[in-house]
């Protein structure tokens, strides 16, 4: 028997078998002064998911229960906590741990912090235990990393934004998108469709850019005030230096991608961020794309607690909903999930659970539009 606590969840063993789930008993670090003990209600499942499984970010260590769009019920909390209290419903994303006492942890880049510990597949130092995510019965996680669910919010909708949801509104704050701005989105996946969401809220004008027209009228319903298909010739001609910010949040680059194209959209200092993580992926830049209007090229992780309370705060004032689509869970559905995800027939996915019952598992689609549904257990 084990001298630690355990949890129950749907882990993978290897990136041999990435598309196997099994549902085993595994430990998780002792319970500290300031942490909180989540019973999970529902879980995103994202492409971090499936390229961390199958291999394709590099080593990791199985077995591994992934998920790190959490959202759940504070069943118990340390008794330092300040800031949740037992009984709330609450999210948890994709970091579960900082220093808090280096530069970046005090100037809100707590994301950027040089000890960051993930929501799954870290150490804890002390124990040597790995971090396990969502796809769980609990989870055991810093009070700082732990955020309220405002009640307009419904979980299934909520579960995404822990970290889709951050990781497209920390870049268009932090970059000023805004009333009197004009922002581009590239891509219209489980990220780009809350840039597009939040990009609005925030009042910019916004457009999205694609491969091609089939995501159009997904984006305009959206809420998009234009849209750019680089199929097209000279798609980007009538728009040049007329964009004050890009965010790109593509999962891959095709071949024969032109940053270029995309730079010259750009007015003067304008700024390229990139959200999007694409295995294998390299871009080109030549300096002369920067010299006719001094751009700027950047990326954005995750985002911090201020700016995710903002963002809930923002959703529950504006009504925003992400496009949702629920199925039960199981072993074999979630195969079934990150497989589809895998081939880009969905963008995100959110579980629903009981780990005593059956539950849901939900999903973002790509391309077609889905009422929001979210099957009870």
């Amino acid at each position: 028997m084990s001298k630690y606590d355990q949890y129950t969840g749907f882990q993978v063993h290897s990136p041999d078998t990435w598309t196997t789930f099994h549902k085993n008993k595994f430990d998780v670090k002792p319970f500290g002064d300031h942490d909180v003990e989540i019973k999970i209600e529902c879980c995103g499942v994202c492409s971090s998911d499936v390229h961390t499984i199958s291999g394709g970010w590099g080593e990791q260590k199985f077995p591994l229960a992934v998920g790190h769009e959490i959202v759940g019920k504070a069943i118990r909390v340390g008794p330092k906590v300040t800031l949740i209290k037992e009984g709330e419903r609450v999210g948890v994303g994709a970091q579960s741990w900082s220093c808090g006492e280096c530069r970046q942890c005090k100037n809100d880049n707590e994301t950027y912090c040089p000890k960051q510990m993930d929501t799954f597949g870290a150490v804890w130092p002390d124990t040597g235990i790995v971090t396990q995510g969502g796809y769980s019965s609990h989870v055991r996680t810093h009070e700082h990393w732990v955020f309220p669910i405002p009640d307009e919010i419904p979980s299934h909708l909520a579960a995404p934004m822990m970290c889709a949801g951050i990781t497209s509104y920390s870049p268009l704050v932090r970059n000023g998108a805004g009333p009197g701005k004009k922002v581009a989105i590239v891509g219209l996946g489980g990220l780009g469709h809350f840039g597009v969401l939040f990009s609005k809220a925030l009042g910019a004008e916004t457009w999205v850019i694609s491969r091609s027209h089939s995501k159009e009228a997904d984006a305009k319903a959206m809420g998009a005030d234009g849209f750019l298909a680089t199929q097209d010739k000279d798609w980007n001609k009538e728009h040049i230096m007329t964009f004050d910010l890009i965010v790109s949040t593509a999962n891959s680059f095709g071949e024969g991608f032109d940053l270029a194209a995309y730079l010259a959209l750009l007015d003067v200092h304008g700024k390229w961020i990139s959200v999007g993580l694409p295995e294998d992926a390299d871009l080109t830049i030549k300096p002369q794309s920067f010299m006719s209007n001094g751009c700027l090229i950047g990326a954005s992780h995750l985002g911090s607690r201020k700016e995710m309370l903002a963002m809930l705060k923002l959703t529950a004032e504006k009504g925003i909903k992400s496009w949702v689509e629920t199925v039960p869970i199981s072993a074999e559905n979630l195969s079934t999930t990150v497989q589809r995800l895998h081939k880009n027939d969905v963008s995100d996915l959110v579980e629903v659970r009981d780990m005593e019952r059956v539950g849901s598992l939900g999903s973002e689609l790509r391309s077609k539009r889905i009422a929001a549904l979210k099957t009870k257990p």
